[in-house]
């Protein structure tokens, strides 16, 4: 299993190793996708498939299946890219769709910021489940990456866990993304599709 891992995984070291001798049309380039398809465990995969399931229908039903594919691959690669960026001698294999998905979430929160998103809060002992805009949750999500983020730069002992980096990477691009497809609209007069519900 670590040898498929490191085998499919985006290793950024191989990367940059593949495209400083190579150039960008090998094998280690795939790993840009094919690490998108591979999971930690079952904890992790059920993970990403509750944000998809939560935000990633409105976003498919927005742009359609090819284009939802689409953005969903390239807000992944995006976010492997930025992890790449920051530490592009890691010799960790990088997994996951963690990325894609906060690149839905960046596109969420540009076409949907009003939406509401049933979230459970906790006040004290005690939790409640309230309706929260989608910008408030999303935003508080990236702050919360950008701060880990920081704060994991420069340290030692941060090899594997959780690639923050890939997280803001995607989420940002998600947000370009949308905000270039709300320019393309107001141009062309056309509007989104009103939000499917969940469930």
């Amino acid at each position: 299993l670590n040898a498929f891992l490191t085998e499919w995984g985006l290793v950024p070291a191989d990367l940059t190793a593949a495209w400083t001798s190579s150039g960008f049309l090998t094998v280690e380039t795939l790993t840009l996708i094919t690490s998108q398809f591979l999971h930690g465990g079952w904890l992790h995969l059920l993970g990403n498939l509750l944000f998809l399931w939560i935000f990633a229908n409105n976003i498919e039903d927005d742009l359609g299946r090819l284009a939802f594919l689409t953005f969903y691959l390239g807000g992944g690669i995006a976010a492997g890219l930025t992890q790449v960026a920051i530490d592009p001698t890691s010799t960790i294999p990088m997994i996951g769709a963690s990325g894609a998905i906060a690149a839905v979430l960046g596109g969420y929160i540009v076409l949907y910021p009003r939406a509401r998103i049933t979230s459970l809060v906790f006040l004290g002992f005690f939790y409640q489940l309230i309706d929260v805009p989608a910008v408030i949750v999303l935003g508080f999500w990236f702050l919360l990456q950008l701060i880990d983020g920081i704060a994991s730069l420069g340290l030692a002992g941060t090899d594997g866990g959780v690639a923050i980096f890939a997280h803001i990477g995607g989420f940002v691009a998600g947000v370009v993304a949308a905000r270039l497809l709300l320019v393309v609209r107001r141009r062309r007069g056309t509007r989104p599709p009103a939000l499917t519900p969940v469930g």
